[in-house]
């Protein structure tokens, strides 16, 4: 796989082997990293659980334009919207990609704690930015997943962030530092489609997205081999009373990541990781920028359209553009809703 991109003398092509480095074999692979995270992810999912012995009701009131008024009696930390979803139609839980509960942008999967209203969000709404933005950031996890086992054992992969960039940016993105000997590498468009086709697997796989809120210590435990997250860790605490982290996995992977992200990995259709750029910080060590591009199911694009895209998404996406980009879409948003106004 992509290991075998860079490896260069340490594969041996005629005798099929691996040959690792000391440092390597002392420290634990990427492989195992995923798999302690997910393990300690299970259990502590567990625990909460145990925190409701006794099954709760509790009542949800549909306020969408379809039904309006319906009510559904929940099981309490057990029932999602996506069981709501299903109470109403098969168009419902196939097509909505996020709830509002009392107003707040929802998981589909994550459990309802309390007595709510809700409405659900779909690809095709009129204002579509909470979905777009769930969207975007569930690619960029994909995508963090997909590098992250894409080196095997041979090199590390360090996962920085996906930086919170809008649909209009071009590219959905994930920054990462790669071992050091890999500094001059750069990637080729046989890695991009090697890459791109172990996102479709993992696409294909339909893996629901799930949400958990964690003490800050408990997700301190699982990033502890990752001071990026272990800084991020610490920042996302810091903003609530509680010390609590959000948590997100698909599969067998977890990330610290904003929320909330959209209902299954199948809900991607045309997906493709396009460029990878060098970013010029003033740390010592080489961040990558790796971006990509990619459509939903419910919305799918002409070929031209989509090669059109991809070109876009090779741009570099910056911190400054994307604000920019975001101000312009909110100032041009906020315009036609001036202009509704005037029009009444």
């Amino acid at each position: 796989m992509a290991a075998r991109w860079v490896c260069g003398g340490l594969w041996s092509r005629s005798q099929g082997r691996r040959f690792l480095s000391t440092s390597t074999v002392s420290r634990l692979t990427s492989e195992e990293v995923i798999q302690m995270r997910n393990e300690l992810f299970c259990k502590e999912k567990e625990r909460q659980l145990s925190l409701y012995p006794r099954i709760e009701k509790i009542e949800v009131k549909y306020t969408g334009k379809s039904h309006p008024g319906s009510v559904f009696v929940m099981n309490k930390a057990l029932s999602t919207p996506y069981n709501c979803a299903m109470h109403l139609s098969e168009w419902h839980y196939k097509r909505s990609v996020l709830a509002l509960v009392d107003g707040e942008a929802w998981d589909m999967y994550r459990p309802l704690t309390k007595s709510c209203e809700i409405q659900f969000l779909t690809f095709k709404d009129e204002d579509p930015e909470e979905v777009n933005k769930a969207y975007w950031r569930s690619c960029a996890m994909i995508m963090a997943c997909v590098l992250k086992r894409a080196f095997k054992d041979e090199y590390s992969v360090n996962l920085i962030r996906a930086p919170e960039v809008p649909v209009i940016s071009g590219a959905f993105c994930y920054d990462i530092i790669l071992d050091d000997r890999l500094n001059d590498w750069k990637p080729t468009n046989d890695n991009f489609r090697s890459l791109t086709r172990d996102a479709g697997k993992l696409i294909q796989k339909d893996l629901p997205f799930e949400t958990l809120h964690v003490e800050a210590k408990i997700a301190r435990e699982m990033f502890q081999h990752n001071r990026y997250k272990l800084e991020m860790i610490e920042q996302k605490a810091s903003q609530n009373m509680e010390g609590i982290v959000m948590l997100h996995r698909f599969g067998d992977f977890v990330d610290v990541s904003e929320g909330p992200h959209i209902p299954r990995t199948s809900f991607c259709f045309q997906y493709e990781i396009t460029t990878a750029h060098n970013l010029q910080t003033n740390q010592s060590e080489l961040i990558r920028r790796f971006q990509g591009v990619s459509l939903p199911v419910h919305l799918k694009a002409h070929h031209i359209v989509w090669h059109k895209l991809l070109e876009r998404s090779k741009r570099l996406v910056t911190e400054e553009k994307y604000l920019e980009a975001a101000a312009e879409h909110h100032e041009a948003k906020d315009g036609t809703e001036e202009e509704k106004t005037a029009s009444i």
